[in-house]
């Protein structure tokens, strides 16, 4: 069951099964952040994303090879931002905010 309540300032979002829904930000699945990560990791890792280069990231200061496994391969929906900016970050990467398309 879905639930629509506003912030304070007009906007509004929707609550689905334990999801906020933004309509400025939305999926369906995963969020796309996984992709892009697991997108950059197989590239620095010729095409694979396997349990060495996992354990790398882990060992650098990333989260643990099982964490970022649910993310890439499991049941994780939604990871928390300060583990996928350790997961970035401990092999060398930041992100940073651009101007959309919109």
């Amino acid at each position: 069951m879905a639930t629509t309540t506003s912030n304070g300032n007009g906007n509004k979002h929707h609550h689905t099964r334990g999801f906020i829904r933004y309509k400025a930000y939305n999926f369906r699945d995963k969020d796309p952040v996984i992709d892009e990560l697991r997108t950059l990791f197989q590239r620095m890792n010729h095409g694979r994303l396997d349990g060495a280069f996992l354990k790398q990231v882990e060992n650098n200061g990333g989260p643990t090879s099982s964490c970022m496994r649910s993310w890439f391969f499991g049941d994780t929906k939604k990871p928390q931002n300060p583990t996928i900016e350790a997961a970035g970050r401990a092999m060398g990467w930041q992100r940073k905010w651009v101007r959309g398309n919109d």
